[in-house]
């Protein structure tokens, strides 16, 4: 009997303790988890919110009548995917007419995810590197005065040559924009400001006019033995990847323009850490340089831009219109044989043409009379013919599997563009048949809509609100959150990694790849 009751009170014993133990490990628990609840020790640099002026939707894709452009004084905005939303929300919480929004002070979106808005106070920071004007502005032959590397953007600009070299003068632009935000009346009210100290900036700039660098100097001349682009190329990667600041990050942080698919073709294996401003991705490995990584930038259109366009349906006589090269190599196979296809189709003009003998005034009056405009792969998945159709407000029928966008993680391009799979467009009387199917109600929809997007496609200095300046600015911006992470991840291990054995390595181009 006593061993009965001995045996009940051990056990009545253990529960009690295993109870208690229990709820001092769940109240622990409750403990840790309420203390962390407003953590201190993020850095918010992490957060690109804090540091963009306006910004977009990131990758939230919501239906088409939801993507709204915002205008001021005619240049659209960015294309925010969730405005509707917050509008809709505004006016189911009552608020009354003229009154301002309350402004909203967190980060977060309805899915919890780190999100951007337009509250934002600080601009996106950018260190800018002070290299020889060999690299920037000497290559326009102007001459440094005073001891500064840079011109005076207040009093003389230098200026940009014309005809096809001014497709690829993204470098040129975004350096204009930086250099004016150090005289602007409020900086504060810029998508992108230079500082001077590269600790506060989120992204550092390479002005490195490769582009050019490439149309003028890519020749090796007699008494040489390298070209010019060369040399420069490999002083550039020379000084660049010697930096305390690509050394902090890897160089993940940097961005290096290369707009013309030829340009940096030797330094790009080594800088391949950084943020590339690209075309397209059709001369590099994927290894190098991809979507995930990098940036599309738009063409800067060589056309004229149809200014009061108050053409219809029925004034504009062309109902399809291409001049260009026709014969190309790689994917531009498809040029010669859509040519054979529609040549002798009734309202298709399909001729070949050039900046030569007057090239361009005469694709600008017939990009501007035609209903659509054929943008169709060439030596490379892009061309500038798909910027000066949306210039002309004709309506691009894109034939290129491989074409990336400038801003598609924001703007819906199936909205006032056409797209054929290069198979599709091939098969005999499929795109003609296509292109005829299109009313005139939906070609207006396209065409209303490619005058509202437009502006997000111009080139201009000064910048203004939603122009290819800022808008690039954004998409650099966004690319943030990216790059905290892979260099937080880099350090893992910088403790117990030998020193030897850090650092990036020169990727090899695969054999026969251009």
């Amino acid at each position: 009997m006593a061993e009965k009751q001995g045996s009940s009170i051990t056990r009545k014993s253990f529960f009690c303790l295993f109870l208690t133990t229990t709820m001092l490990f769940v109240l622990s628990w409750l403990f840790v988890l309420r203390s962390t609840g407003c953590p201190s020790f993020f850095d918010r640099k992490l957060f690109p919110t804090e540091k963009l002026l306006t910004v977009i939707n990131n990758g939230n894709s919501e239906s088409s009548n939801q993507r709204n452009v915002e205008s001021s004084n005619g240049s659209s905005g960015a294309i925010l995917a969730n405005n509707q939303r917050e509008r809709e929300e505004g006016e189911g919480e009552g608020e009354g007419e003229g009154e301002e929004p309350p402004k909203r002070e967190g980060f977060q979106d309805k899915d919890g995810a780190m999100n951007c808005n337009g509250n934002v106070k600080e601009p996106l920071k950018i260190f800018m590197y002070d290299l020889d004007p060999e690299f920037h502005f000497g290559l326009l032959d102007w001459k440094p005065q005073g001891g500064s590397v840079w011109p005076d953007v207040r009093t003389k600009i230098p200026s940009y040559p014309g005809g096809l070299n001014l497709q690829h003068s993204i470098e040129y632009w975004l350096t204009l924009d930086l250099l004016a935000s150090e005289i602007s009346d409020n900086p504060n009210n810029r998508v992108a400001i230079r500082v001077q100290n590269s600790s506060e900036a989120d992204l550092m700039f390479v002005p490195f006019f490769s582009s050019l660098s490439y149309n003028r100097f890519s020749k090796v001349n007699p008494h040489q033995k390298r070209s010019r682009n060369k040399v420069l190329q490999a002083k550039l990667v020379k000084f660049v990847t010697v930096q305390k600041e690509w050394k902090t990050s890897g160089g993940r942080d940097h961005i290096i323009m290369a707009h013309h698919p030829n340009s940096m073709l030797n330094a790009r294996m080594q800088l391949w850490p950084a943020i590339f401003i690209l075309a397209d991705f059709g001369r590099y490995p994927l290894n190098i340089a991809n979507v995930d990584k990098d940036v599309i930038a738009p063409y800067k259109h060589v056309i004229k831009s149809y200014v009061n366009d108050t053409s219809d349906f029925d004034s504009r006589k062309t109902l399809l219109f291409f001049q260009g090269a026709i014969y190309r190599k790689d994917g531009g196979y498809a040029r010669q044989e859509l040519y054979y296809l529609l040549r002798d189709e009734k309202g298709v003009h399909f001729s070949f043409g050039s900046v030569q003998k007057d090239g361009v005034n005469k694709a600008s009056q017939g990009m501007h009379s035609s209903k659509f405009c054929l943008n169709i792969a060439g030596d490379t998945p892009s061309s500038n013919r798909l910027f000066d159709a949306i210039a002309s407000h004709c309506v691009p029928v894109i034939i290129s599997d491989e074409i990336e966008l400038p801003y598609e993680d924001v703007l819906d391009y199936s909205e006032f563009c056409i797209f054929v799979r290069t198979s599709d467009a091939l098969k005999e009387k499929f795109l003609i048949n296509l292109i005829r199917s299109i009313k005139k109600e939906e070609w207006t929809r396209m065409w209303e809509k490619l005058k509202e997007v437009e502006p997000l496609f111009e080139f201009q200095y000064p910048s203004k609100e939603g122009d290819a300046v800022q808008m690039i600015w954004q998409s650099l911006a966004r690319k943030i959150p990216a790059i905290k992470m892979k260099v937080n991840k880099s350090r893992r291990y910088s403790l117990s990694v030998p020193r030897r054995e850090r650092g990036l390595r020169t990727i090899p181009a695969p054999n026969n790849f251009w």
